[in-house]
């Protein structure tokens, strides 16, 4: 099903260095470490940006900050609402016990316990829905009108777009040389954050975005010259699985990001086995995307290349962990 566009918004690179001054003393600037022992089995020089070690051990929490820092405080003063597969809310909950307003988070049904888990100890309300993105947006849009709630979307918001960028500018700051950066691909809001503030500070940067075979909305909407929504279907990257592409982030994909991947479920789960033992760190599977695409040939590499891959978040069930690992 194609889809019809609306006014678009975007962020500027003067956005995400504004950001990152914003968020430089509340969060952490994630290591990018050198990932020697798996570059015999994906062919290149690897390097790894891990925001699973972030503090809400996902990524998420650099736009929930940023959008809801530049809020007026007349606008939260109800509370602050959005929905989430997980990460999203844990990054909006934080915010909002940081500055002292209610947090609301619509997530779905089929939600790991331990992200929502998480999300209420950081003092969130908790809604679960059983539906598809669309229609937990518009349980959101009807709780918000209700209560005034201020909505922090996960990823059509240029301010949280331009919070997940300074992610590009910590690559580039830590690996000037680098030459090709692999992101997870969901609602689109970290790659466009990303990708705009790399080939707006080095267009010579290859930017290549890594979708589930099972959900690849981006790459049926390049294919198509429009965004294309597709019938839902289940992925174990739970934090990618969304079937519709953003409407603000699709024109930045298209203009900054080179390349579309999709990678089966088997590859993800490669990734994640191989993150945990050879470079020691829990990645989701929606993290592990970048390193399955690695592990199946599916990027196009030279052998001296130095590919950083973005690991966005490490909030999984430890039983389920537990299971990949063994092998189940």
């Amino acid at each position: 099903m194609t889809l019809t566009m609306t006014m678009l918004e975007h962020p500027t690179l003067q956005d995400i260095h504004q950001a990152r001054e914003r968020l430089k003393p509340l969060i952490r600037h994630t290591p990018l470490l050198r990932a020697e022992k798996i570059e015999p089995s994906v062919g290149c020089q690897l390097y790894l940006k891990p925001e699973t070690l972030q503090i809400t051990g996902a990524f998420k929490i650099r736009g929930a900050l940023n959008k809801s820092m530049s809020l007026p405080k007349e606008a939260i003063a109800n509370g602050i609402i959005a929905t989430s597969s997980g990460n999203h809310a844990q990054g909006l909950a934080y915010a909002a016990r940081m500055l002292g307003v209610k947090a609301v988070l619509v997530v779905p049904v089929t939600t790991p316990k331990i992200k929502i888990a998480n999300t209420q100890a950081l003092g969130a309300e908790v809604v679960l829905f059983d539906g598809d993105t669309a229609a937990r947006w518009k349980r959101v849009y009807e709780i918000a009108a209700e209560h005034h709630y201020a909505v922090v979307h996960a990823f059509e918001d240029p301010l949280v777009m331009a919070g997940q960028g300074t992610i590009g500018l910590e690559i580039l700051e830590d690996l000037a040389d680098v030459d090709t950066v692999i992101i997870p691909m969901g609602g689109g809001g970290l790659i466009s954050g990303i990708a705009t503030a790399i080939k707006e500070s080095n267009p010579s940067v290859r930017v290549v975005g890594a979708e589930p075979a099972l959900t690849p909305k981006y790459f049926q909407s390049r294919i198509n010259g429009e965004r294309t929504s597709l019938p839902l279907k289940n992925t174990i990257a739970d934090g990618l699985r969304i079937s519709v592409p953003g409407q603000n982030p699709y024109p930045i994909i298209e203009k900054y990001v080179d390349e579309i991947i999709l990678v089966e479920d088997e590859h993800i789960i490669a990734g994640m086995r191989t993150l945990a033992r050879d470079a020691k760190l829990i990645a989701e599977p929606a993290a592990s995307i970048g390193i399955g695409a690695l592990l199946a040939g599916s990027v196009t590499l030279k052998p001296d290349e130095k590919v950083c891959v973005v690991l966005t978040g490490g909030n999984w069930d430890l039983c389920d962990l537990a299971e990949v690992y063994a092998g189940g």
